[in-house]
């Protein structure tokens, strides 16, 4: 069998770390065995451990009817799911028509550069996850970001990184209060 076929190709791309197995055996009792039930079981898996950790998918194969294939397409063909751990920090960056025509490339590029990553990766220091999403809904503030939930409105490159560089201050400091 090939390396692709087996998992062993698809299992590489990811970082798993040791989960609680049992934090998610409730969520599995309470839909039963049913495959209907699956993008269910993955939201509240990924409510749990913050994404989705192939160990919990396989646990999951294990315990329902579902087949590893079929968990493991379901995680990846939603872009909803997160198959690796996200900062403390997720940065949404909006790359609509709107922010677009109004300079986000630019911001995604000086955010980027002072973070040392690119969309879709988490910093070394596991601060800052950062992506790009194709709309925020808050086209009136273009360009925007959202970091965790907050909107940051009329970007410019140099608004995005003192944005950033103070959240990491406040990381750095031990802030908890995040707004």
């Amino acid at each position: 069998m090939c390396d692709n076929c087996s998992g062993v190709e698809f299992k590489k791309n990811f970082r798993d770390e040791k989960v609680n197995l049992e934090l998610i055996t409730p969520v599995i009792e309470k839909y039963g065995k049913s495959k209907g039930n699956l993008i269910n079981v993955l939201q509240e898996m990924q409510d749990i451990y913050g994404y989705l950790p192939l160990s919990g998918m396989d646990y999951l194969a294990e315990k329902t009817d579902n087949k590893k294939a079929t968990i493991y397409g379901v995680a990846t063909f939603y872009t909803q799911f997160r198959l690796n751990p996200i900062g403390k920090y997720l940065v949404l960056q909006c790359q609509g028509t709107a922010c677009h025509v109004n300079g986000s490339k630019e911001v995604s590029k000086a955010i980027c550069k002072e973070l040392d990553i690119k969309p879709g990766d988490t910093t070394e220091d596991g601060l800052f996850t950062v992506e790009d999403v194709a709309c925020l809904g808050c086209c009136s503030l273009a360009p925007v970001m959202m970091i965790n939930g907050e909107a940051y409105g009329n970007l410019t490159p140099g608004k995005a990184v003192k944005v950033i560089k103070d959240l990491r201050k406040k990381a750095l400091e031990g802030d908890t209060n995040e707004n």
